[in-house]
């Protein structure tokens, strides 16, 4: 299997039953596959093949944060081993426990569910998000997982700057959107553990439409919440998946809920204010734009597995376009 040893992973593990996987579809970062002994069940993180950014795959951060957030009792799935050594599979991994749930990826999933069942799903996912934000990161184990004092200055700078490391193509507006987002910067208030990627296909549903585990913290970090809001909001008028052709916009779905109940949802369980996110809904998408480059530079050269990267780069333009609106107020 492409990015993992099954047979090394079963000698590392000291595990007398053949292990099998399976990989799952949908990630465009670090690589996940589905892991069993025909007994047990665990999943397998390991960062992407080939071009890597700085700071970013970093196992032994997921690990921690995933392990901090499921002892304090938020859906996130329990770590059960961490591997630092890349003799093993070729790079560090960690695996942590099989969770139940469901992806809510393709349109046909959520035309399922029915307007109202869609409805109450994501505002779920936006109750979860409220309820991640309102964790004491000191209480649970977490002080220094970031640093939140000037997080919004330190992301415009980063993001810059791994845009500049996965540059393959000219991207029209994309310098510009930078410069702007630039010049006023929100300082932000008190910091939380934020996500980092929280969107619909970033969480397994349960069969009552429950968040039963947020997904991919790879990200994570302390930080300004109203980063992960506006994150949210942007994903939720963009495609969830391109394959085949066919663009599923979680908005333009019956029962989705507007973006404005959205956020109101979030500040009625947060108490935060989220009157003005425009300048952060303009950096979620730049941002998104950034990784969403990085994604069709590992594609274009070669170094993906899976399918359905031949279409990322098409969502970048677009993502531009959303940033420059943003900043004037649409």
């Amino acid at each position: 299997m492409k990015g993992l040893d099954l047979a090394a992973l079963q000698r590392f593990l000291g595990s007398e039953r053949t292990l099998t996987g399976t990989m799952f579809a949908g990630g465009r970062s670090n690589l996940t596959y589905a892991i069993t002994d025909g007994q047990q069940r665990w999943v397998l993180r390991r960062p992407p093949l080939g071009h890597v950014l700085p700071t970013a795959h970093d196992m032994i951060r997921e690990h921690r944060v995933l392990e901090a957030l499921s002892k304090a009792g938020f859906p996130a799935p329990r770590p059960v081993l961490l591997c630092t050594d890349t003799s093993i599979i070729g790079a560090p991994f960690y695996l942590m426990e099989h969770v139940d749930g469901r992806i809510y990826r393709e349109k046909s999933d959520m035309v399922e569910l029915g307007a109202d069942g869609l409805h109450e799903l994501v505002l779920s996912l936006v109750d979860t998000l409220a309820d991640l934000h309102s964790l004491d990161p000191v209480a649970i184990g977490l002080a220094d997982f970031g640093r939140p004092e000037g997080f919004n200055q330190r992301q415009v700078s980063r993001w810059k700057k791994q845009l500049d490391a996965s540059r393959s193509r000219e991207v029209a507006g994309i310098d510009e959107l930078h410069a702007r987002l630039a010049v006023d910067i929100p300082a932000g208030g008190p910091g939380t553990v934020v996500h980092g990627d929280y969107r619909l296909d970033n969480v397994l549903i349960g069969d009552q439409r429950q968040v039963n585990a947020v997904l991919d913290w790879e990200m994570s970090t302390l930080g300004d919440p109203l980063s992960d809001v506006a994150l949210m909001l942007v994903y939720a008028g963009l495609p969830l998946q391109v394959s085949g052709g066919r663009e599923t916009v979680p908005l333009e779905v019956p029962g989705h809920p507007a973006l404005r109940e959205m956020s109101t949802r979030y500040a009625e369980r947060s108490g935060r204010d989220v009157s003005d996110l425009h300048w952060y809904v303009a950096f979620a998408a730049f941002k998104l734009a950034v990784i969403l480059e990085g994604v069709h530079y590992r594609y274009v050269q070669g170094q993906t597995v899976g399918g359905g990267f031949e279409a990322i780069g098409n969502l970048v333009g677009p993502l531009v376009m959303r940033g420059h609106e943003a900043l004037e107020g649409n």
